[in-house]
Formats: structure tokens, sequence, C-alpha cells
């Protein structure tokens, strides 16, 4: 889906969806006439490529048992429960001599001594492996048989709530038949949906096998890549045509302590060999408690690059800046003496990027896993929400040694986890000292917080360091989820970035996925489960910008005051753009009164010539519910719409359309040049 443009107020008939009219009609009477003013001549700002982006975190599931395709949990045995995950039956014993250094846990199974006691093990998967119809399934795992001879492996999809006579319906055997460790593979087929299935393994025979690293993959990952994404997350992204990609958090890029956070070089490599590492959200959140929730690092820092180039959009690495999460800890972070590993995990990371595998190990190591060209990176962020003296103090060394050694990078600062206050005060200056190229933003706040933030940027200073919004989402008040009017409110905030493209040069909602049986944090942009997503209206909204960015900005207003949500606006908000590479004029308003309002769309300037014939393409994103929302089971039921195209009358005093806006809508209006 490369656009996605709407109508306006008629129900179509059996599909939920609500489109909006395009003609004029008569207003209410309560409702005051607007005009507002386009200055097509103008071109106030650049928008930059990367202005609408996406975040990931590993969150809710995200990594492991989200976009991340392993469908076992605990495929290594590394968790702290060797068998979590896994239930065991007959003569199992861990051991801890295996092949991988940094995974060294395997398990045994033996005979049981008996013909009918069986010795295998159970994967639940994440809240349960989902199966596809006629979908292929790949089963890969490391074995051996410790004393010789020949083994077999039965590996079986099964479906344990089932009332048919056999749980298992696809199955295969495997001769396990060196004593060396050797990967193995098979793939199955399944000829049923199964939500909540599980993989079991059993010995046949009476020869012990080894068995370690065992992994389950839908052959139809995204692209088609071994080790790869599930395909209609990573798809989900593609379609928001993103500028920028920022990954891997958030605060698990500070880790509960520093011992857990995120480390980039424990991502990369052979995936049987990357460490387990746990995850900062899995013990945070008592009222939603996972405490199987780890990293497995199969989702790691090439597999971030190589999903950045491949959806598109610019990578945007965030390191540790050697200080924990300031929320769980008051000590216990990186002192000043010690910071210098955390620089050089910077320092190798641009060159794992973008160095030359000939001169550099990191670089040898990108073009080893199969991408000898460079990644092309430009932007490195350090720390997260991190406040105080402390975060500049420990950035500074950092900037200074980046900017020596690769002055070209971009490096991004925090303002801390606050919008505004004496956190946020503190540290704008404090970035500006240090040279920040831009300071990231975050924002989590209720419907009054963003509508009151339309003009936030306005007197921003024009020139230096600029904003990143890393992380917002209108967070409804006694209504946290991911219901239109929040997106709404979002979208208004959004005109606002626009208008203000030579302050803010990226933006990214937050957080982006959530798995339906095991979130801990809502609303979020994308929501799935083991076989099915959707996608929410925020994610619409952010579709319909990030799709029309445009490249410069053009001056839009009303009673010559730009359309900020000011008193007298009658709750209005709007932007607009010129797209010299679709030779498009676009325009952005959102009405987030309850009231229809009629509205005139006058353009000024040169890029509309008197005589010449214009067409005007009006879209809406509209709902019968201001608290609906999308759903696994209705995923379409609101979406925007586009109308057909209409002429743009011109007379003596230049263009005009004339519309009304549908309560509570986002419009969007394309004039193609």
């Amino acid at each position: 889906m490369n656009r996605i443009f709407i109508l306006l107020a008629l129900t179509l008939a059996g599909s939920g969806r609500t489109t909006a009219q395009t003609t004029a009609r008569p207003a209410p009477q309560s409702a005051a006439a607007h005009e507002m003013t386009i200055n097509t001549s103008k071109r106030t700002a650049s928008v930059q490529p990367t202005m609408y982006g996406i975040f990931f975190e590993d969150i809710n599931y995200a990594a492991d048992g989200g976009l991340y395709a392993e469908l076992v949990k605990n495929r290594s045995f590394e968790f702290p429960d060797r068998y979590m995950g896994w239930n065991i039956f007959g003569k199992v014993e861990v051991r801890d001599d295996g092949p991988f250094e940094r995974n060294p846990h395997y398990v045994r199974l033996g005979a049981s001594g008996h013909n009918y006691k069986y010795t295998g093990l159970e994967n639940e998967g994440y809240f349960g492996i989902g199966y596809a119809a006629d979908a292929e399934y790949r089963f890969t795992v490391w074995a051996r048989v410790p004393e010789g001879g020949e083994a077999t492996l039965a590996v079986m999809l099964c479906d344990p709530s089932t009332q048919d006579e056999r749980q298992q319906f696809a199955e295969t055997r495997l001769k396990i038949d060196s004593p060396e460790w050797k990967q193995y593979e098979a793939v199955l087929k399944s000829d049923r949906e199964v939500s909540h299935g599980t993989l079991r393994l059993m010995l046949r025979g009476t020869t012990p096998v080894d068995v370690e690293h065992v992994s389950l993959f839908p052959v139809d990952t995204w692209r088609g890549h071994r080790n790869g994404m599930r395909k209609d997350l990573a798809q989900a992204l593609a379609d928001l045509h993103p500028g920028v990609f920022r990954f891997p958090g958030g605060c698990i890029v500070e880790g509960t302590d520093l011992a857990t956070r995120y480390q980039w070089k424990n991502s990369v490599g052979p995936v049987e060999n990357r460490p387990l590492n746990e995850n900062r959200w899995h013990y945070t959140f008592t009222h939603r408690f996972f405490p199987d929730y780890f990293q497995s690092y199969g989702l790691g820092f090439y597999e971030y690059f190589l999903l950045a180039e491949e959806i598109g959009a610019e990578p945007l690495p965030v390191l540790s800046v050697g200080l924990a999460c300031q929320f769980q800890n008051k000590t216990g972070h990186a002192s000043m003496d010690e910071l210098q590993p955390y620089i050089d995990d910077v320092l190798d990371l641009i060159e794992f990027a973008n160095g030359d595998p000939a001169q550099n190990k990191w670089a040898a190591l990108r073009a080893e896993m199969g991408h000898p060209e460079p990644f092309g990176l430009k932007f490195v962020a350090i720390g997260n929400e991190q406040w105080g003296e402390i975060y500049p103090e420990h950035l500074r060394p950092f900037i200074e040694q980046v900017r020596a050694k690769y002055p070209q990078i971009k490096l991004i600062g925090s303002s801390g986890p606050e919008s505004e206050g004496e956190k946020f005060d503190y540290l704008w200056p404090e970035m500006r000292k240090l040279g920040a190229d831009l300071v990231d933003e975050h924002f989590y706040r209720p419907e009054a917080w963003f509508l009151s933030q339309g003009n936030r940027y306005d007197n921003y200073p024009r020139k230096g360091t600029k904003v990143f919004a890393g992380e917002y989402a209108c967070h409804g008040r006694g209504k946290k989820w991911n219901h239109f009017e929040t997106a709404l409110y979002e979208a208004a905030f959004m005109t606002g970035l626009e208008r203000n493209a030579d302050v803010v040069e990226m933006a990214t909602y937050a957080p982006l996925f959530a798995h339906i049986d095991g979130w801990q944090w809502r609303p979020d942009l994308i929501w799935f489960d083991n076989l099915r997503s959707f996608r929410s209206c925020s994610y619409y909204v952010q579709q319909l910008f990030a799709c029309n960015r445009g490249t410069h900005v053009l001056p839009l207003t009303m009673d010559g005051r730009v359309v900020s949500g000011q008193a007298g606006q009658d709750g209005l908000f709007a932007s607009s753009v010129i797209d010299d590479e679709r030779n498009e004029l676009i325009v952005k308003v959102v009405n987030t009164s309850r009231e229809a309002q009629p509205l005139t769309l006058r353009f000024d300037g040169k890029a509309l010539r008197k005589g010449n014939t214009y067409k005007i393409t009006p879209t809406v994103f509209t709902v019968d519910d201001p608290d609906g929302e999308n759903t696994l089971d209705n995923p379409e039921r609101y979406v925007p719409v586009t109308g057909a195209p209409q002429l743009l009358t011109g007379d003596r005093s230049g263009f005009a359309f004339e519309t009304t806006l549908a309560p509570m809508s986002v419009n969007l209006y394309r004039i193609a040049l």
C-alpha cells in the first residue's frame, strides 16, 4: 500500500469504513466559514527526507515473538531457567560444554529405559506458535550423537488443543549421524491454521542425541531472508515509507543496569553465538508481568541495518552513554575514567556500518555477514532519556572523539524524559554548548497537551541544533488505547512539525509494535498476534504524512496567522508543502472540533498559472466513533479513502477550492502541477 487517501462521511455498505463527501455542502449555521491562503511562490524551509520515520524498541514482544520471525523461545537453553519455554519428558539433561562459546548450554536426550517412556522436548513458543495453513516452516538444529552411531529425532508440528486423533499434524524424522556438532535442517508443511501450537522433538530409539540452538522459522520471511523478519510486520514498516529508522531503543539501550544494557557487539556475527540478554522490560511492570522476556539478539544490528536499507530509511542507532536507566538507578553508572569502552563501541559501530573490510575488523565482519558495501550510516544517538549534570559530562568525550575521527556523522543528544520543565530546560542549552546536531525530545502526553502544542516550535532558534521528536504519542486520559481521537490530535500536532521543518528534521511515533497477548505499554502503532496483525488509526496518520511529506514548506495562513489551533480558529490545524519530486502541491488540514466546518482553500503565487486547468484530489480520515479502533478481527474498519479528483477553479483573484470539513477529520488535498 503506497498511499492511502480518503473520501468523507458516507458509510460504505457492509464495510464499516467511513468516507467523506468531497463536494461543498451547506454548513451548520453555527459554523463560521474559514478561508486559508497558501502562498505557492514562497518556500520557507526544506523538508528533510528523514522528517517522518519509525522507532523500534523491544517492548511488548516486538522483537522475539514479533518482528523477528523465530518461533522457538529459549532455543539455546540459555534462559536462567534452562527449560523455560520447554516441556520436557523422559531422560533430559542440560549440559554446558556446547560448541558455541557465548551460548554453552545444550540438552542431551537419552533413552528412558522403557519402550513406552519417551524422551523429548516440546516448545511453547511465544504465547503459542502460530502455523498458517499451507505454509512451510524451516526447522534447524545443531546436534550430534555423543557416543557415535546413528540416532533418529522426530520433529513434529503440534496442536495440543485439537480434538482430532493426532496432535501432530506435520512430522519428519532426522537422522543424526555424526559425533561432531553439525546443523541439520528439514522443511515441514502445515495443512491447517493453528494459533497456539507447539513444536515437539522426540527421540526415537535408544541412541542418545545432543541438541542445541533449536530453531523454527517460516520459510516465507520478509524478502526470503534466513534468520529473517515476519513478513506482514516488516511489510507494514515498508508501507509507512519511513525516512529514518531508530533502533534498538529506548530504555533497553540503558538497561535495568549497565550489565543488561543493549550491547551491539553481542548482536552480530553467527546467530548461534549471540549471547542472551535480559530485557529491560521483563520485570518492569508488575501489573503486566513477563519474567520470561529476554533478548536472543537474533534480531541484531546487522539485521536492523539491513531492514533500514530495504525499507528505504536512514538507520539511526542509539548507543549507551555509560549511564544505566536513571529511573531505576541513582548509582551504578560508569565513571568518567571507565567511559572509553563505551566510546569505542560508538567508533567501532561507525566502522561496522561504513568501514572498509580490508582495513577494519568490524567492517570485515559486516562483509562476512553478507554486506560488503557500506550501509551509509549518517546519524548516531548517544544516550536515551538521561538527565542532570551527569549526562552532558558523560556525553562530552563521546562528541569530541567522534567529531575528531568521523566529522561527517551527525550526533544526537537528549533533552531528557519530559517535554518541558526543569530537566528539559537545563539540557537544551547544554546540548547546544556541546554542539549536538539534533536533540531528541520525548512526549507521551494527554489530549489537551497535543491540542496546545500547535505553536511549539514556532519560536525555537532557526539556526544551530535541530529537533528530533524521537518518541511521542497521545495518551488519552482514561482511554489509553489506539482509538481515533488520539490519532486525530497527533495529526494536529504533526502539522506544527511540518510547518517548522527548518527546526524539526525527524519525528517518530512510539512504541512501534505490541503482541496482543504480551503487551506492557499502549497505545502502539501496530498490533499483532501469532498469525495476524492490524494497523492502528495512528499508523494511518503517520502514513498519510510520510507519504505526502513534500520537499519544501509553503506558507499557509488564515486571517494572517498560521493555523495551529489558536483562539478563534475553531480547532483547525494546517500545513502545506510543495513536492518537487512528484510535482504536486499538498495541503493538510485537521479539524479537531466536533462540528463540520466550511472551508475555502485559496492558492496565491506562481505555482498555479492562470488559464491552466488543475485537478485537486481530496482525502479525509474520519470515523463514526471517536473511541473506535481497528482490531485483529476488523483490521480495516477505519482507513483513509481517496476521493475522485475534482477541478480546481480559477478566476482573476487566483485559484480556490471550496469544501466542508467533516467533524474530527484529517484532510489531505493534492494538486498535480
